[in-house]
């Protein structure tokens, strides 16, 4: 999959840009909203999931799936990555319309079994 990765913690974002690489997926990354928005629309390939971290420098998550569906670069599948945890928080993401909402620190096992499930819903829309 091509997968667009947004996370402001630069270690962080190199950690999951190098297990999705591992399982064999294409990524792209961003630090922050207006990054991530801009390689979205420069990017001829459109994305399958967005991962993203809720707090951004310049932003939210959310509003940034709203972003980029509002330009008609909305990823089928995302996956909220955050350390907020509370169940308003895993609401908002859904209403959002992240399809997962991982907690931090998430653990690689966590993340690819998200990743697979993205994976396989992608997949069965397709057929």
């Amino acid at each position: 999959m091509n997968i667009l990765v947004v996370e402001d913690h630069a270690d962080t974002r190199q950690a999951l840009e190098m297990l999705l690489q591992v399982l064999g997926h294409r990524t792209r990354a961003a630090r922050d909203v207006e990054g991530a928005v801009a390689i979205a629309l420069a990017t001829d390939q459109p994305f399958d999931l967005l991962i993203s971290d809720l707090q951004l420098p310049d932003g939210d998550g959310w509003n940034l799936l709203r972003r980029l569906e509002a330009a008609a670069r909305r990823p089928p599948q995302a996956i909220a990555l955050s350390g907020w945890s509370s169940k308003d928080d895993v609401i908002k993401s859904r209403s959002a319309g992240f399809q997962a909402h991982l907690v931090k620190p998430t653990g690689p096992r966590d993340l690819e079994a998200a990743v697979a499930k993205a994976s396989e819903a992608i997949q069965s829309a397709k057929t």
